[in-house]
C-alpha cells in the first residue's frame, strides 16, 4: 500500500525525533569518555607512588609478603567488567570471547560486572558466582570496588589466582580486551616490581615496620587496579556507544533524506494532478462556449 502525504509526514516527524535522541546520546557518550579517561590519568601518579612504596618496603630486611597457601588447588577467579546497557556494538561479545579463550582450560569462577556480559559468560558455561551493576558515575566506582574486594576476600580460601578482564581504550573510538593478574602477590609479581627503578640513589627508611606498611600499600594496589579497570571499561563502553550512535545518526539521516524525497515527490504529483484537473476543466468549459459555425 502506497504512503499518503499524512503518513509520510508522521514518519518524517518520528525519524526527526529519533535523530534528536541519538544526537543527545552521542553527546553524552563523548562527554563520558573524556570524564572516565581523566579519572584513569589522575590515578597514574598515585599508582606510581604506591608502586614505589612497595619497592621500598619489600627491599627492607626481613620484609615478608604473605600471599596465602602455596599448595591450594589451582582454581581461578575472574572479575569481568562489561555493560548493563545495550547500544554498544560487540563490546560484551568481544570481551566474553576473550575471557573464554583465556580461561577455557581452567577451573574458573566468575564475578561479572554488568548484566549483558554475565549473559554471554553463562551461555558459554562459565559459572558466575556474583554479579554487580555497572556504576553510572565516577563517584559510584569506589563503592563498587569495595564490594568486589569484599567478595574476593570471601572467596580467597577457594581460589589460587584472581584475574581482571576488561576493555581498554585505544587511540580513537576503539578499544581492546585486556587481562591483568591481580593475585597472588608472589615472586613473579615481586620480580615485576623489581624492574621499576627508584628515582634516587638511596631508598627511604620504613617507619613503623615494613610488614604493616606493605599490607596497607597492597590494599591500595588492589583498590587502584580495580578502580582503573572499571574506569577504563566505562570509557571503552562509551566509545563503543559513540560509534553506534554515529552509525545510527548516519542511517537516520539517510532515511530522512529518502522520506523527504518521497514526500516532495508525492506532493508534486498531487500538485500536478490538481493542475491537470484545472486545465481539463478549463478546456471543457472553453469548449462549451465555442460558437457554432
Amino acid at each position: 500500500m502506497s504512503d499518503t502525504s499524512e503518513s509520510l509526514h508522521r514518519k518524517i516527524e518520528g525519524a526527526a525525533e529519533l535523530e534528536s535522541v541519538v544526537r543527545t546520546m552521542k553527546a553524552l557518550a563523548a562527554s563520558s569518555i573524556a570524564q572516565y579517561e581523566r579519572a584513569v590519568i589522575s590515578l597514574d601518579d598515585y599508582y606510581r607512588t604506591v608502586e614505589l612504596g612497595l619497592i621500598a618496603s619489600l627491599s627492607q630486611a626481613g620484609a615478608v609478603l604473605h600471599t596465602g597457601d602455596s599448595h591450594r588447588t589451582e582454581r581461578m577467579l575472574a572479575v569481568v567488567f562489561g555493560s548493563d546497557q545495550g547500544l554498544v556494538g560487540q563490546f560484551n561479545e568481544q570481551l566474553a570471547d576473550y575471557v573464554i579463550g583465556k580461561m577455557k582450560n581452567s577451573q574458573t569462577q566468575m564475578i561479572a560486572v554488568g548484566e549483558r556480559v554475565e549473559g554471554h559468560l553463562t551461555d558459554a558455561g562459565l559459572p558466575v558466582t556474583a554479579r554487580f551493576s555497572v556504576p553510572n558515575s565516577i563517584a559510584a566506582i569506589t563503592s563498587l570496588v569495595g564490594r568486589i574486594l569484599s567478595e574476593i576476600e570471601t572467596m580467597r580460601g577457594s581460589v589460587s589466582h584472581v584475574f581482571l578482564f576488561h576493555q581498554r581504550p585505544k587511540t580513537g573510538s576503539v578499544y581492546e580486551p585486556v587481562m591483568q593478574r591481580l593475585l597472588p602477590l608472589d615472586d613473579a609479581w615481586r620480580q615485576g616490581l623489581s624492574g621499576i627503578r627508584w628515582p634516587t640513589k638511596n631508598l627511604p627508611q620504613i617507619i613503623g615496620g615494613a610488614e604493616s606498611t606493605i599490607k596497607a600499600l597492597v590494599r591500595e594496589y588492589l583498590f587502584i587496579s580495580l578502580f582503573r579497570a572499571c574506569a577504563e571499561s566505562l570509557a571503552s563502553e562509551n566509545a563503543s556507544r559513540l560509534v553506534a550512535m554515529r552509525r545510527a545518526e548516519k542511517n537516520i539521516g539517510e532515511l530522512l533524506a529518502d522520506l523527504n524525497q518521497d514526500f516532495h515527490r508525492l506532493r508534486q504529483n498531487s500538485i500536478d494532478e490538481e493542475l491537470f484537473d484545472v486545465i481539463a476543466g478549463y478546456e471543457l468549459l472553453s469548449g462549451g462556449r465555442r460558437p457554432v459555425g
